[in-house]
Formats: structure tokens, sequence, C-alpha cells
């Protein structure tokens, strides 16, 4: 019942890279972060359905207890990783504002 997640490989540490190296121009890196936030807003949003699901087959008897709260933790992890996610993009974003040129 619990999903395997996907992970991207880790790269060693060699320090810090160019941007041909990274893998392209600012803007192909721009866009394909905001391709893997999008992937990832839909994870939380599948999560959520599934917790959902799970729920409305337990209501009917057709799942178990276990499978509703291991959806429904799935679910609130996720959650809440967003809004810590969101919660640094925001204070970043506020400090890179409150910088003096």
């Amino acid at each position: 019942m619990i999903n395997q997640m996907s992970l991207f490989p880790v790269r060693p540490a060699h320090g810090p890279e160019t941007v041909e190296q990274a893998g392209g121009t600012p803007a192909e890196m721009t866009r394909s972060f905001g391709d893997y936030l999008q992937q990832a807003l839909n994870g939380v949003g599948a999560m959520e359905q599934n917790a959902s699901a799970v729920t409305d087959r337990f209501m009917l008897g057709q799942a178990d207890v276990s499978d509703v709260m291991i959806a429904s933790q799935q679910a609130e992890l996720s959650l809440a990783l967003t809004s810590q996610v969101r919660n640094k993009v925001i204070d970043a974003y506020q400090e890179i504002m409150r910088m003096q040129m």
C-alpha cells in the first residue's frame, strides 16, 4: 500500500558547477525547477486524493483501518513538508528583498 517514493540520484560534491555543467541556461534551469515544483505539488494532491479514496473504501468496509492511517499520515507529512518548503522560500525571498544594493 505504501507508494515507492521517487528520488533523484545523489551527486557527489565536487564544488560549484558552472551553468553549462549544471544542464543549460538559467532560463532552462528555472523552467526545470518550476516543473519540479509542479510535480511535487501534484504529488501532494495525489496523496490527499488517495487518502480520501482509502477513507471512502474504509467507510464501505473495503479497506483496513491501517490502510487509512497510512494514507492519511502520508498525506499529512507531504502537506507539512510542502508548508515548510513554502515557508523557507518566503523567508529567502524576504531576506533578498531586505538586501541593500
